[in-house]
């Protein structure tokens, strides 16, 4: 089915208390027994499946199916330009937990099982969503995320994309020092233990200070970002059954900080600044300005995680990875959904080769979604 966003604007919203599908499930089931011939004939399976679902509303997925169902889901997600490793994924079965201290310290875990320098992909699968029930989630839109702050001047200090949340954590009673890298505290939600924060440890938390390969001045501005991208708020579902809480990471590609988090005007806006660091003339656009401080800025980035010894991969290098992904999975008979907009990368798009053809943007499941609640918690909106 082509359906353009639909990660963030599901086309079949999810419905808490509809009981698992069958034909999603069989259809599941029947893909992964077949790229699985160890787990041996798949009409077995299908039997008890469908006397669970009919009994109570839902099913429960082996070890093996649910490993297999993420890694299905990463190489599925349109958005993703790395998915060349998608059977890399390491998938961490953590449905036991129930308490929110249990899923604190299990997400601890997984920013240090995906490592502080070779960062490796990792997925921490919690509880399944059952029919009619509430379910656990993490209000942050990533494990890791930097606190904005309104100044009185109506500048804002820190992350801009983040200033809702960070005004609700206040609200809650967390009190961040106020400056631009305050890294938000965990907002687990869990069903009759209602909203806790947490703090994180240092041990769970890499950063990377910024410098550049040529201007000192660089290190001055004291900029510096963290190590694992790890997305805490998208719903994973696999053959009809959801988890809502599947937060899981791979590794920075360079533009996604230093054309994105520091670059957009709405989050760190480092541009003017670096501009004015290099003396470039800025009265006028067809100076560019803007792009001469963005490669610069990109330059550092780059410059700064090898220096750290932190896995990142570049906007060329990842672009050349994506057309091999695509020629192994056309060779393997499967399509590959993919959203323009987001494989392109944000710097020198044209001159990679992920620029000069089109993809279908097809709903293949298993998937990633942002459900319109996860997406309202993250901006800090209480019961979204």
């Amino acid at each position: 089915m082509i359906v353009p966003g639909y990660r963030d604007h599901p086309a079949e919203p999810w419905d808490p208390d509809a009981p698992a599908d069958p034909g999603e499930a069989e259809d599941f089931l029947r893909r992964c027994y077949l790229e699985n011939p160890r787990l041996g004939p798949v009409e077995p399976r299908l039997a008890i499946v469908r006397a669970q679902i009919a009994a109570t509303g839902t099913y429960v997925h082996t070890t093996e199916e649910l490993a297999h169902g993420a890694r299905m889901a990463w190489r599925n997600a349109s958005r993703c330009i790395g998915r060349l490793y998608w059977r890399s994924l390491v998938v961490l079965d953590r449905r036991r937990a129930r308490t929110a201290d249990e899923i604190y310290s299990l997400l601890v875990q997984h920013l240090q099982s995906a490592g502080t320098a070779t960062i490796r992909p990792v997925i921490s699968v919690f509880p399944a969503a059952r029919p009619g029930q509430p379910c656990a989630r993490v209000w942050n839109e990533q494990l890791i995320r930097y606190a904005g702050y309104r100044s009185g001047t109506g500048a804002t200090i820190g992350d801009g994309r983040q200033l809702g949340l960070t005004d609700a954590v206040r609200g809650f009673g967390w009190q961040g020092k106020g400056e631009a890298f305050d890294v938000l505290p965990l907002v687990i939600e869990v069903p009759g233990e209602g909203i806790r924060l947490y703090e994180l440890p240092e041990r769970a938390i890499r950063e990377v200070p910024l410098s550049h390969p040529e201007f000192g001045w660089f290190a001055e501005l004291g900029l510096r970002w963290h190590a694992v991208p790890a997305i805490a708020n998208m719903r994973l579902t696999i053959g009809g059954v959801h988890y809502p809480l599947a937060p899981f990471n791979g590794w920075y590609m360079g533009t996604e900080i230093g054309a994105r988090n520091l670059a957009d005007t709405d989050r760190y806006d480092m541009l003017p600044l670096v501009a004015a660091r290099m003396g470039l003339d800025t009265s006028r656009e067809s100076t560019l300005w803007r792009d001469r401080a963005l490669v610069e800025l990109n330059r550092a980035v780059l410059h700064s995680f090898e220096e750290a010894g932190v896995k990142m991969t570049d906007h060329h290098t990842e672009s050349q990875r994506f057309m091999a992904h695509l020629r192994n999975e056309e060779k393997a008979g499967r399509p590959v959904p993919a959203d323009w907009t987001w494989i392109v990368p944000p710097m020198s798009g044209g001159i990679t080769p992920v620029f000069h053809r089109y993809y279908p943007e097809m709903d293949l499941r298993p998937a990633f979604y942002l459900d319109e609640p996860a997406a309202r918690r993250a901006a800090g909106c209480p019961h979204g």
